[in-house]
């Protein structure tokens, strides 16, 4: 998103006063190939500050309102817009802004409103909704803040891995990398929730189509994430990335749709855009740009290259339906894989003491002996989409192809109005 308020995306253009689209075709160093590199905007999936969507379930005639609660993350953003959307009853989404030390405020256990900068935040006043959507643990004080103020009668749903105690939520809806507990509140999926959805797609293919037309077919997108835990993503990968997709590219005899994310390094950025060498596309991510072409890639995608750092980015490409590759953004002792990729090139005794290589070391022995809590181990999912067939590594052959469909948000929603069936 996905990436969606996804991931897909990273720094402004430098365009100056210049139009809004900037095709610049130019020789690459090798080859000879061209590419036209557009600035064109950002924000891979905004959503409207408050929706209205037409009810679809005799329960939303028991629902008078639902709150969708924003974070600091995209990919939270993404699926609690996706389940919110899913439901098909009118919601409003509150964002809010954090005061430095809410860490030390928003404890687990605690119902209140302390860490958050009331003037900057959206207001939270009655009448008070039936129901919370929440990711992340900045706003569980908020959500039980609100029930509180409700007088208990709203439902709390969490999706992902909370902090509180499972039994203080209504409906807890996660996936493999969590490794959390079974129990009646707690909904397993196989993937992320996503916004990827036949109308959403072909919308976007209508409106990008004419935008990618003069670059030959097949097009390959490219989902740029960043650095995620143990697995970096620096300007060295980034340029493999740019070099394994254009052999792709060339080999099919089509051309690269790239776009990056909001955690993609501004140096990465720049090594993965200079070292294409096949006609392209590349789209840098930036805040709030109504023209984000992240839709617009995967629905015109005939296949999809994805960073394997973001688990909704890589939700997000196997959704559509295309074959789907994903990128090992490390090597050696970095590496996503088992068994992890061997180094491209032998690496000196020094390069073993490198930040990158001892944050991975803590991080592998902190999943195998800490407390899951503190972990995610986004190598679970990336092994079930492989293993399903829906995606391969890149330089690992094909997918195997025929999957069945993500139905993880049908499901996601179903649990959720059976919440209201019996009121």
């Amino acid at each position: 998103m996905s990436g969606s308020e996804p991931e897909g995306a990273s720094r402004a253009c430098q365009t100056g006063a210049a139009p809004r689209y900037l095709p610049r075709t130019e020789t690459s160093g090798r080859g000879g190939g061209m590419r036209a590199t557009h600035a064109i905007g950002a924000v891979v999936s905004g959503a409207p500050a408050a929706a209205e969507v037409p009810s679809t379930s005799s329960a939303s005639a028991r629902v008078a309102g639902v709150w969708l609660l924003m974070g600091h993350r995209a990919g939270d953003n993404t699926q609690v817009l996706a389940l919110g959307e899913a439901l098909g009853w009118p919601f409003e989404v509150k964002r809010f802004a954090y005061k430095p030390y809410e860490r030390f405020l928003n404890l687990p256990f605690m119902a209140t409103l302390a860490g958050v900068v009331k003037s900057q935040s959206s207001a939270l006043a009655p009448p008070w909704p039936d129901l919370v959507l929440t990711a992340g643990r900045r706003n569980e004080p908020i959500a039980r803040w609100i029930k509180r103020a409700a007088g208990g009668r709203t439902r709390l749903v969490h999706v992902g891995r909370p902090w509180a105690r499972l039994d203080r939520w209504d409906l807890v809806v996660t996936t493999p990398q969590y490794r959390l507990p079974h129990g009646p509140t707690v909904l397993h999926n196989e993937a992320p929730l996503h916004r990827v959805t036949p109308e959403r797609l072909a919308k976007a293919a209508r409106e990008w189509g004419p935008r990618v037309a003069h670059l030959p077919r097949p097009y390959i997108a490219v989902l740029a994430g960043g650095p995620s835990g143990p697995y970096p993503f620096d300007p060295v990968s980034g340029a493999k990335l740019a070099r394994q997709a254009s052999e792709l590219a060339e080999k099919r005899g089509g051309s690269l749709l790239i776009t990056t994310s909001a955690r993609t390094p501004a140096a990465t950025t720049d090594a993965l855009f200079a070292g294409v060498t096949v006609p392209s596309m590349l789209y840098p991510w930036r805040r709030d740009d109504p023209e984000n072409p992240f839709f617009g890639f995967l629905a015109l995608a005939d296949a999809i290259v994805v960073t394997a750092d973001s688990v909704s980015m890589m939700t997000e490409a196997c959704a559509t339906g295309m074959p789907v590759y994903f990128y090992d953004t490390g090597e050696g002792k970095t590496s996503m894989r088992e068994p992890q990729t061997p180094p491209s090139t032998p690496l000196a005794w020094w390069q073993h003491l490198s930040p990158a290589f001892a944050k991975a070391l803590v991080y592998r022995w902190t999943m195998r002996l800490g407390p899951t809590r503190l972990t995610r181990d986004i190598r679970i999912v990336q092994r079930r989409l492989v293993e399903s067939g829906r995606a391969a590594w890149l330089g690992d052959g094909e997918p195997a192809g025929n999957p069945p469909p993500l139905e993880d948000v049908a499901r996601a929603a179903q649990r959720v109005r059976g919440l209201f069936a019996a009121s």
